[in-house]
């Protein structure tokens, strides 16, 4: 009895509100890359079943496809839970952040990697609800701590923008190798 009882606690499913949402979305993608498959792994003729370029990925795609459907029928006949939507909508407020990347992706080219650092580095302190001028402050400090440390000491190549033209010669130079 005991063991059986261990069993079931540790097969216990733990579930969420949004769980048959993400089960459904999991599903559609796992069909689509499914729907995918013939042009993106083509199979080759004449070649060992183990060694074709599509094999593993199919391999993995179908069982993706399996488990996503399986997950879905467990959903389904698992008892609902309330909250839902404020779960899923809990879920589509993540995509800000994404958002707030790609913005700083757009920005990058007009104002370089320096000034747009500084001004994102804030603009997110903002959002976080900090509005101590010391805190914004070094927040743009750490702006420029993070451009030196990436540009400077770690090389990393990354174009200067647009409003680097205006400077002149020699502290565009020394703007687009440092900041």
């Amino acid at each position: 009895m005991t063991r059986l009882k261990g069993l079931q606690e540790l097969f216990k499913r733990y579930r969420r509100p949004g769980d048959i949402v993400f089960a459904w979305a999991f599903l559609a993608f796992s069909l689509f890359l499914l729907s995918q498959l013939g042009t993106q792994a083509p199979w080759k003729s004449g070649g060992k079943t183990f060694t074709q370029p599509a094999f593993w990925p199919t391999i993995s795609v179908v069982m993706m496809a399996l488990f996503a459907t399986l997950h879905l029928l467990s959903s389904a006949l698992s008892p609902r839970i309330m909250g839902r939507w404020s779960e899923v909508l809990q879920w589509a407020r993540t995509l800000e952040y994404a958002g707030w990347f790609m913005a700083y992706v757009f920005v990058v080219p007009q104002l370089g990697y320096l000034g747009t650092t500084m001004l994102f580095a804030v603009l997110l302190s903002l959002r976080a609800g900090y509005r101590d001028w010391r805190v914004l402050g070094s927040m743009a400090a750490m702006g420029i701590v993070i451009v030196v440390v990436f540009k400077s000491f770690l090389q990393v190549k990354i174009p200067g923008g647009a409003v680097y033209e205006i400077l002149p010669t020699g502290v565009r130079a020394f703007m687009l190798t440092y900041f």
